[in-house]
């Protein structure tokens, strides 16, 4: 079995390589910059950007399992030349966004939703992952910090499910390892349902270091984003964070279901990733 890995750069990417690795797998790490990756020895690398139907043909030549973050523009032409490469399975990474009922009028929704549509008109078989939030998604905040000494919160009291990136690598992996599991969609989540205030309660106990927010209105907030995204995705987030003020996100059990064991905590996360934030404060990191 040959497993072409897209987006191998990224946390799910990278944790899901070492584990096929580990097992034995023959791994094929993709990146649209494969010059910047740094692979287990073994893992070959192959350039291949999914906006770009001239880097498919080579990298998807003698594979036979695709795992596929979810680019919109050319998967037409991706699956394509899938079929004609003669791949027999891809393990979709979308987004739980994509089961709203709006899903088709949010920039962000729309474009995971576009991909699962084409992926299930295709003869290939395909497993779809739909993860919440990532709890990765948190590392924005020091950056925030750094920068302004405080974070600005549109919503703090919006929920989500934030769930550890090694958690959807290893359901990803169970899709490839095993066949019994294929062919079906999970909507996979972490084990709580957490504000922002909340998330950020559970970073300053792990860090040992504050995290102050600030309360803003959308307009601003979406004023301070102007410059690193575009509108119409701001108000896609904004949207949902309006959406899920004071309204707990539904769990499920997939990643026990795939995995074995019940998906990390986010406070887990916040302990293994708390030297990334003592940054943050150069006068406590100095001390």
């Amino acid at each position: 079995m040959t497993v072409l890995v897209t987006g191998s750069r990224g946390r799910v990417g990278s944790t899901l390589i070492a584990l096929l690795h580990g097992a034995g797998a023959d791994v094929r790490a993709a990146s649209a910059a494969p010059e910047k990756l740094r692979p287990l020895a073994g893992v070959d690398t192959v350039h291949c950007a999914l906006d770009d139907p001239a880097t498919f043909p080579a990298a998807l030549d003698s594979v036979t399992s695709v795992f596929l973050y979810a680019e919109p523009s050319q998967t037409g032409a991706f699956l394509d030349e899938a079929r004609a490469a003669g791949v027999e399975h891809i393990v979709l990474l979308s987004s739980s966004s994509a089961l709203d009922p709006d899903a088709a009028d949010n920039p962000i929704a729309a474009s995971h939703l576009a991909v699962e549509q084409a992926v299930a008109a295709s003869p290939i078989e395909t497993s779809v992952l739909q993860p919440g939030a990532f709890a990765g998604n948190a590392f924005q905040w020091r950056w925030a910090l750094e920068s302004a000494g405080a974070i600005d919160l549109p919503y703090p009291g919006s929920y989500s499910d934030p769930i550890h990136e090694r958690d959807i690598a290893e359901a990803a992996f169970a899709l490839l390892a095993r066949p019994e599991p294929r062919g079906r969609t999970y909507h996979l989540t972490g084990p709580e349902s957490l504000t922002f205030t909340e998330q950020l309660a559970i970073l300053e106990r792990a860090v040992g270091g504050p995290f102050p927010f600030n309360a803003v209105t959308r307009e601003a907030w979406k004023a301070s984003m102007a410059g690193y995204m575009p509108s119409a995705f701001a108000d896609g987030l904004l949207d949902y964070w309006a959406s899920t003020d004071g309204s707990p996100t539904p769990l499920t059990h997939a990643v026990e279901e795939l995995t074995g064991h019940p998906a990390r905590t986010f406070a887990q996360w916040a302990t293994e990733n708390a030297d990334a934030f003592r940054t943050a404060w150069p006068a406590r990191a100095a001390r």
